[in-house]
């Protein structure tokens, strides 16, 4: 076990092309997450300007 995790400390490869793909689809999914978690109060914002808008303009 022992060699095992030498082993792996000194491996210095760079990250394969799966890694790449996997750390994006992590990032795509934070995004994701992130702004459904805003959209809410953020189409209640927009839908308060509008009717100020509205208001304003008549």
């Amino acid at each position: 076990m022992k060699t095992l995790i030498e082993r792996f400390k000194k491996d210095e490869e760079g990250a394969t092309a799966i890694e790449y793909g996997l750390i994006a689809a992590l990032i795509a999914v934070t995004i994701i997450a992130a702004l459904n978690a805003v959209s809410g109060s953020l189409s209640k914002t927009f839908s308060k300007v509008s009717g100020e808008l509205d208001t304003a303009s008549k």
